[in-house]
């Protein structure tokens, strides 16, 4: 009896400590998901083992950031390995045992692997032509969360159109089509011998997805209407009320899924019963609390829900995959959204949003984001509470918007360089020392999720995936309507660009060094005195292609400098974008815009047809802006380090007798 009692309160004590190690990895990581997050990734890992980050993330749901951020902790504490992929040491195990999780049975449909379909044979060839389609189409904009379906899941979508009944027959609206799911309706019934659809209509800010569509679609039997509009406006009036079903794969932010919904709902004709079709990528259960609310306020209700149903390309930071949901209206439906939105929409707007850290050691909330003291989670990190001077921070709430210029921190003022502070060499600095656009040109990503900011990082630079040349089409810049310029002013407002002049080297000359460092690593010139002076020579010469950007009656903030070459070989000239820098300061990315507008005019001003620009490779905010203007990759430089002299081998000596002949 007394063994037993003995034995029984071992157990429980065993239990009482796994049960904390979930709500201490919880902790470090601030993990919305709590302690349940936490033992379902270490079931994942017993499951699945070897496994990677991806596949565990695409197994639990949560993103692949916030998987590493956890598994970090779980290693730290000895229970995965540190080779990768990570198992689960002896310690782990005992854990999961103790949680009684030990029981590695699957019960996942191998054959469809979860999906609830299965592409059949006759439709392999679909599969194989929509590869060629994505091949060549147009390149995905990150900025406006675009990330491409591959062509199974496209198959799989117009299959699931099929099994709910909604075709063949009626009239299909998409609202937004960068998956070219338009295309794949009109391929998959081509492949079977007879159009599925009456007619297809798509609806899309993106003239280049719209082009794309027209031209392949001339080929087949699917009627497909292309209409170019921004979402953020009520659908055109004769397109109200007009089709049988929808399908959308909006920004994967509630607003986003807001919106687009009530723009399908808007589509749709009245009475219950109409289908929409709604992708998704998982969020946290609090994001996700959001979405549903809005679909219920759309008086919509959920008829089918399959996670992991579509995959994607290029989308790392949620696994490459989200979830399908069919809807259905009732009486109910109605639009959400009455007129224009002018709201957050795309995960970029987010971010650029300031969120409340807390810090672990005395519980001091503190104000990170654009137009805050600290900019961002890493610059907090490195200077430590302003209250106890420790760490780490936590992540919290998102600052309400409106709220973001109310109490502020009076130090933010320090943030913009209103005043220049005396350099090493006798010239003038700006106090913050300006960040260039190679480092961090858009907000930065690690203010959002709860994970450190090192985790996010390495994650959102894995998940990059920037196209291949051959399969990018060639773009033209389009110049900006006068209301499209007028928008982008007021969202950089208060500051402005301007002609650079004499009185901007010191500033210019800074942000000069900056970018040498960051472009050449240790082999950079870094004494601001050669830059200066060379800047100054090439201003005499011609300043009409050096701009800056600026707070009226403050010093520059930003600096971009375009020349025009000319190719020696074919002798055209073309437009070089040799600096381009933005100091750390509120609305960074909406001033690096600004000064790119100003190249790009001054390139078309003078007669040129193609501007190029240097990024250095691991640079992904740079690269992202660049691509967000049309800008496509072309050239990779290639770098190898060689042994210093002295370590050199030493050199072989050769037999005559064994000459090359």
């Amino acid at each position: 009896m007394w063994s037993s009692i003995v034995t029984n309160a071992r157990g429980r004590h065993r239990r009482l400590s796994a049960d904390r190690v979930l709500n201490d990895v919880a902790d470090a990581v601030r993990l919305q998901e709590g302690p349940p997050g936490v033992r379902s990734i270490l079931r994942a890992i017993r499951r699945l083992a070897p496994a990677s980050t991806k596949d565990i993330s695409r197994a639990v749901g949560l993103p692949v950031p916030i998987v590493a951020a956890v598994g970090n902790e779980l290693r730290s504490r000895g229970l995965i390995t540190h080779e990768r992929p990570s198992q689960l040491t002896p310690a782990g195990r005992a854990v999961v045992t103790e949680l009684g999780m030990d029981l590695t049975l699957d019960a996942t449909c191998h054959t469809c692997d979860g999906r609830e379909l299965v592409i059949p044979e006759v439709l392999e060839e679909a599969v194989a032509r929509l590869d060629a389609v994505m091949g060549d189409g147009p390149a995905a904009d990150m900025t406006l969360d675009q990330s491409k379906c591959t062509s199974e899941t496209k198959v799989r979508r117009v299959l699931a159109l099929l099994s709910a009944g909604t075709l063949p027959g009626g009239s299909l609206l998409l609202i937004g089509d960068d998956d070219l799911i338009s295309l794949a309706v009109a391929v998959v019934g081509d492949v079977l011998g007879a159009p599925l659809v009456d007619q297809v209509t798509v609806v899309d800010i993106s003239p280049d997805i719209l082009g794309y569509i027209e031209r392949v679609s001339a080929d087949l039997g699917t009627r497909i209407e292309t209409v170019q509009h921004d979402l953020r406006n009520p659908l055109p009036e004769g397109l109200h009320r007009q089709f049988d079903v929808a399908m959308t794969d909006p920004p994967y932010t509630p607003e986003g899924a807001r919106l687009f919904l009530s723009r399908a709902v808007e589509g749709l004709r009245q009475g219950p019963a109409h289908s929409i079709f709604f992708s998704f990528g998982g969020k946290s259960p609090d994001e996700m609390l959001q979405v549903q609310r809005e679909i219920m306020e759309l008086g919509l209700v959920t008829n089918g829900y399959i996670r992991n149903f579509n995959e994607y390309e290029g989308s790392g930071i949620l696994g490459g995959v989200g979830f399908f949901q069919h809807l259905l209206t009732t009486s109910a439906t109605a639009p959400s959204q009455e007129g224009g939105y002018q709201g957050p929409l795309y995960t970029g707007d987010k971010r650029s949003r300031q969120r409340m850290y807390e810090c672990v050691a005395c519980g001091e909330m503190v104000r990170v984001g654009a137009g805050a003291k600290w900019t961002s989670v890493g610059v907090l990190r490195a200077e430590g509470c302003p209250n106890c001077g420790k760490g780490p921070f936590r992540p919290g709430p998102l600052v309400p918007l409106g709220a973001e210029n109310q109490h502020r921190q009076p130090e933010d003022r320090t943030r913009q360089p209103a005043v220049p502070a005396p350099d090493t060499d006798g010239g003038p600095r700006p106090r913050s020392a300006p960040g260039p656009v190679e480092e961090a040109a858009v907000p930065e990503a690690a203010g959002e999720a709860a994970v450190p900011g090192t985790a996010e990082e390495a994650a959102a630079l894995e998940a990059f995936e920037e196209p291949a040349p051959s399969v990018l089409a060639d773009r033209t810049w389009r110049p900006p309507t006068p209301d499209e310029r007028a928008l982008l002013e007021q969202r950089a407002a208060p500051y402005v660009t301007r002609q650079a002049g004499e009185h901007d080297l010191p500033v210019i000359g800074a942000f000069e060094v900056d970018i040498a460092r960051v472009s050449f690593g240790g082999d950079a010139v870094d004494d601001p005195l050669r830059h200066r002076t060379r800047l100054a020579r090439a201003m005499e010469k011609s300043r009409e292609g050096m701009f800056v950007a600026h707070r009226p009656g403050d010093p520059a903030i930003g600096w971009l400098w375009v020349s025009i070459n000319q190719n020696t070989m074919t002798g055209d000239r073309y437009a070089n974008f040799r600096s381009l820098a933005v100091a750390p300061v509120e609305r960074r990315a909406e001033i690096a815009e600004l000064l790119i507008s100003s190249g790009l005019d001054f390139a078309v001003r003078h007669g040129l047809s193609e501007v190029v620009g240097r990024v250095h490779v691991a640079n992904v905010p740079m690269r992202t802006l660049y691509r967000k203007f049309g800008f496509t990759p072309t050239n990779l430089v290639m770098k190898l380090r060689l042994p210093a002299a002295d370590d050199s081998p030493p050199a072989v000596r050769r037999d005559p007798s064994h000459a090359e002949r």
